[in-house]
Parts: C-alpha cells; structure tokens; sequence
C-alpha cells in the first residue's frame, strides 16, 4: 500500500467513479488528521475512526433527524426529508465515505497481519469496525456489494451485490472472531485509539453489545430467528468472561471531541461541517421537545442540571416554552418555529458554555452507548428470550441515557432522584401491558437513548415500527416511513450487471422497497 489515495483509487475504480468528479471529495472527506507518514495500524486507525463518525454524524443530523422528528425544517420546497420525499443524489454521501473507510479498516486487519506488525488486538478491532460500517451500509440500502467489495486493485471492477441475509450471516462470523482475537489481549499504541485509549478489554466489550445490536436486528426473520435468539441468550446468560459486555456508561464507544473551535484531529465535526446559523436553523420537533418538557427531563433542565442558564443538550426553548414544530406539516401550512438547537457561536462567551452546544460539544461522537445496550436487554427480556428484569433493563436505559448527558443525574436506578424522576413523568414500566405495549415503552425510551447515533432511531422505527410516531398531512410516500435508501444513481451505468441483479432480487430500487429483515 503506497499510501491512501492510492487505495481510495483502487475503491473508485471498484465502482467506476470518475477520478475527476471524486478527487475533491476524497480530499476534503479523507484527510489524515494524524500525518501518516507510513503504512502501520496505529496509524490508520484514528482517522478511519474519525471519518466514519464524521459521516455518521452529519447524516444523523440532515437525515435521520428529520425522518425521526427531532428536528422539522422550515421549508415548502421540493424533496424535503421530513415529508419523506428526498433526492437519489442523497445516497452518494454515506455510499462513497463508508466505502472508503472499509477499505482503510480492512488495511488495518491487513497490515496487523504482517510479521513485523503481528498484533491481534488490531485484528480483532478491524473486524468491529467492518461490522459496524458494513451494518450501516446493508441497513441504509439493503443487499450491497460485501464480499468482492474494495477489490479494484485486484481487477474486480463491478463488486457483486450479496443479500443481506447473507451479510448478516458473515458479519456474527466476523464479531466472534473479533471476540477470540481480542481475548488475547495484545497490548496497542493509545494514541491510536480515540476511542478507548489502547484499553483492549473495552473493545471486546463494545464488539459484544454490538453483536447484539445486530442479532437484535434479524432476529424477528423466521429463518434465523432460532438460532439467533440462542445466541442472544448465550452472551447474556453465558460465562461473563466468555462474551463481556460494556457494563457502564464509561464503556459506552465514543469518540469523546476536544471541545474547542478551532481545526484539529478530534475537533467536533459540526463545527467546520455545518455554518453556525445553519446550525440553528431547523426547529426542534414537536415529537421529540414536547415528550422532554412534559417530563421535566433533566437533558433539558436549566435551573438544577443546567450551566449559566444552558441546559445540557444545548437547547434554546424559545418565545413559547419548549414548544415543537409539527412533522409532515403541509406545503403552505404556516407553522412557527420554538426550540431550536444552540450554534456554538451563540455560546461563544467560553468554552465551558460554547460546549454546551452540540456544535462545540464533545459527548456527540457516539458508535453505541451503554443505554443502548440496556434496552436491547429490555427487548429481550420482555420477550422471554433471556431470564433477567426487563423492567430493570429499563430503568437502567433511562437512567444511563440521561446520566450520559447529565452526569449529576444518578445513574443508580434506586436512587431517590431516578425514583421521583420517572414517576413524575409517568414512565414507570407497566407489566400489565400487552408485549407491543411494553415494546412501545422501551423504544419511547430507546429513542431518546438513540440521540445522535447515527441512524439508528430510523433502523429501529422501521425493524419494530415504535415508538409510533404522529403523521401530518403533508407526507409522501403514502404516509410511510422510507425503507431505505436508493442506490446512488452512477451505480446504474458503472455495475449494471450487477446493479440489475440486485434490484430483480431485492425490488425495485424504490425508498419504499423493504430490505431483507423488514420483510415478513
């Protein structure tokens, strides 16, 4: 590998993208924040990290957001997300980076291959990280190319497309030899590693949840169902040192930012990506703002958990207290805008306040946190897939979810404080419920728990359908929640073959066409 350009023109040939249209892109997109200067894993990893987050994040908060009314633009044009109508062209973005990055993580389970850089803990971290990405990838647009994918510099120029079912399939292949790998404990560089600090065992403890985040996923398809749910129980239920699972919300995978402003590696990307009063422009939605007021949630208290006057999610409340712009509203209905999310140039005064907008802060680069984990246990109990509490894996998800944002708020589910909190609100877990009523209860929650991870409220609203989320007039696609993404619009010309056999497969290359585990 002669270095990184070399190796995303290997990728752009794999799909037949024009060097010309693409070069901008690969360098405003791929830029080595850490200066490498030769070809190690150390070296690769930070900034594949960085970058895959990077993209995440701004597609959680222009695409899922809107889908998943937390935010609402204002807006009466065309192709407006949060009507569920968009352009293919949206496609390309999250298409092209992921690509890329899988090809820089497989580079790293390459290069911790070789003698004189043997290291399974690099190994191990490689295929999480392909897990992760590959994932993103098949739930954003269903069957895609896995196993000849990123072959152009071995004469593969038109990847074939692999279902999704078999992707999945690979992907637990992947996570439990991440597992054995990482088990042994091999010692990596720190500074390599923005997430956990070199800390290994927290890596086999991330690579497990996730592997239950997507065991989760498929495990309403009949066909896996049995021996999904086996495994689920066997994580859960099993030796704890066979499978370790993040146990607290210090383990939760984040890329924790520096807080600051300016450029750097671990800047927040909000704050060179977005312009500040773009940041500011949508309001928030009436779905999401409106269920934290009337609880009188802690992420948006400003008198006992807030910073001179800013609450902790970086929210103005506005002339009307909170209030929430509508979802799907109409073309030309006049709607008026509320709460909004803080820019940081509006909290510039230091940068103890500036972080408290999300723009500056650094608790936004989340790949899965410990509240995440609690409600897939939750799911899992209430379903009687594992012996545990499910009303404790609630209670446990809530606490975390605000405690993550809100460290003076207790994560201990018996505290006084988590006690009046949720009966305050009128949360408190209902076991007289009926299982779609306790699975509305969990994803209310998990929803909220989901804030800023990647797409994932959306890839949860369309694998269970919660929580149920109002519908205004004005929405497209008949009213439902787009099932994908389409595949980008030069896929067409530069694999048809392949492109085709897809679609014939799949369905047509349509938003409302489900993917493999949103079929019955």
């Amino acid at each position: 590998m002669k270095n990184i350009k070399y190796k995303f023109t290997g990728l752009l040939l794999a799909f037949s993208i024009t060097l010309s249209s693409c070069d901008k892109d690969f360098e405003e997109i791929n830029t080595d924040p850490i200066n490498i200067l030769s070809a190690t894993p150390d070296k690769l990893l930070a900034p594949s990290l960085v970058s895959t987050l990077s993209t995440n994040m701004i597609r959680n908060r222009n695409f899922n957001n809107e889908l998943m009314q937390v935010t609402v633009s204002i807006s009466d044009g065309d192709a407006t997300v949060f009507r569920y109508e968009f352009r293919r062209t949206w496609s390309d973005y999250t298409w092209n980076n992921w690509y890329v990055q899988l090809n820089n993580f497989k580079d790293v389970f390459t290069l911790a291959s070789e003698p004189e850089n043997l290291n399974t803990s690099y190994q191990g971290i490689s295929l999480i990280c392909q897990a992760w990405v590959y994932s993103l990838l098949t739930d954003t647009y269903g069957d895609v190319p896995y196993t000849t994918a990123n072959q152009g510099k071995n004469g593969i120029l038109e990847p074939v497309f692999d279902k999704q079912k078999d992707i999945y399939l690979d992907l637990f292949n992947k996570l439990e030899e991440a597992n054995n790998l990482l088990s042994q404990g091999k010692q990596i560089v720190a500074s390599s590693d923005p997430v956990y600090n070199g800390d290994v065992a927290a890596w086999r403890k991330f690579g497990n949840a996730l592997y239950l985040r997507l065991l989760t996923k498929v495990s309403g398809k009949s066909e896996v169902s049995a021996p999904t749910i086996a495994k689920i129980k066997e994580i859960v239920e099993g030796n704890p040192s066979k499978y370790p699972l993040i146990d607290n919300n210090a383990g939760s995978a984040v890329i924790r930012w520096t807080g600051e402003t300016g450029s750097g590696p671990y800047v927040n990307p909000y704050v060179n990506a977005i312009r500040v009063q773009d940041f500011r422009t949508p309001g928030l939605g009436k779905f999401f703002i409106e269920h934290l007021r009337d609880w009188n949630d802690p992420r948006i208290n400003f008198s006992a958990y807030g910073t001179e006057g800013i609450n902790s999610l970086g929210i103005n409340p506005g002339s009307n207290s909170f209030a929430g712009v509508p979802s799907g509203y109409l073309v030309g209905e006049e709607v008026t805008k509320s709460a909004y999310f803080y820019s940081y140039e509006q909290l510039a005064s230091n940068k103890a306040i500036g972080t408290r907008s999300l723009q500056q802060s650094p608790l936004t680069g989340i790949i899965m946190n410990y509240a995440e984990l609690q409600f897939i246990l939750a799911e899992a109990a209430a379903k009687g897939w594992i012996s545990g509490s499910a009303e404790n894996y609630y209670n446990k998800g809530i606490a975390n979810a605000i405690n993550y944002w809100v460290p003076m708020f207790p994560a201990d589910v018996s505290s006084a404080t988590f006690t009046e909190y949720v009966s305050n609100a009128d949360i408190n877990w209902d076991a007289t419920l009926s299982l779609d009523g306790k699975m509305e209860q969990i994803h209310l929650q998990k929803y909220f728990a989901l804030f800023l991870v990647d797409m994932q409220q959306w890839f949860e609203y369309r694998r269970t359908g919660h929580p149920v989320l109002p519908k205004g007039a004005g929405l497209r696609n008949n009213g439902v929640m787009p099932a994908r993404m389409t595949y980008p619009v030069y896929v067409q010309s530069a694999n048809p073959t392949n492109y085709k056999a897809a679609v014939a497969s799949q369905g047509s290359d349509e938003i409302f066409t489900n993917v493999w585990w949103q079929k019955p």
